[in-house]
Order: C-alpha cells, then sequence, then structure tokens
C-alpha cells in the first residue's frame, strides 16, 4: 500500500502511530478493557495478529498480550529514545505496533508486548 493510500483508510491518529511510529497515550484505548474472545488484528492491513487468549492486564495503559501470532510480526532493535528496546511491526504491511518487553508472565512467555490500541482492531470469534 502507498503512503496515500495509509492516508485515505486510517485516522490521523492511526496513521501517526502504525505509520509514523507515535505512540497513544496511556489509558485511552477502548480495547485496554476488550475481554471478548477473538482477534487483534492490525488496523492498517487486517493481519491478525493476536489471539484474544494471550490478552492480560499488565496495567501499564496499553493492551498487552503474552505472545503473538506465529508469523504475524517481526521485531525490530529500536534506540530511538536513547534505551535499548524491541519494536513490534506488522509482517504483513510494515506498520509500527507497539514494544516487546520482558517483563511479562512468567508462567507464559515471559514476554509483554506492549501495543498501541488505536493500532489494533477486534474480531470477536
Amino acid at each position: 500500500m502507498r503512503k496515500e493510500d495509509f492516508k485515505k483508510k486510517l485516522s490521523s491518529e492511526e496513521y501517526n502511530v502504525l505509520r509514523e511510529k507515535g505512540t497513544e497515550r496511556p489509558f485511552n484505548s477502548e480495547l485496554l478493557k476488550e475481554k471478548r474472545k477473538g482477534n487483534f488484528v492490525c488496523k492498517a492491513c487486517g493481519n491478525v495478529i493476536f489471539d484474544s487468549k494471550t490478552k492480560f492486564d499488565s496495567g501499564t495503559g496499553w493492551p498487552s498480550f503474552y505472545d503473538a501470532r506465529k508469523n504475524s510480526v517481526k521485531i525490530k532493535n529500536d534506540f530511538s529514545m536513547g534505551i535499548p528496546r524491541k519494536e513490534v511491526i506488522c509482517l504483513k504491511c510494515g506498520s509500527h505496533l507497539g514494544h516487546v518487553f520482558d517483563d511479562g508472565p512468567k508462567e507464559k512467555t515471559g514476554k509483554r508486548y506492549c501495543i498501541n490500541g488505536v493500532a489494533l482492531g477486534f474480531k470477536k470469534n
């Protein structure tokens, strides 16, 4: 998809986060409290990223997951804030989704995918 196509499809906030690597304000997403069974998809392209079974409340203010679906994301080193982080990018369209940290549930994967809610859509099962 071209830049112009993304701009037409996405709201200004969605475009800022997904295509310009912005961050939404914490505790601002409707998806933060989403508890239904279903899938969380990339808002830019519809790629299925997370199963609702992997969602948990991290207390950070952003939707958090302990695992991504296989072959749905790529992880890239990010030094933009002066500290090393790992950026989560949609494998299908290259959009920025958030970051992954190693402070998630130890009994699961130990990962915390900290994702901008505005970068995701939800599809109920």
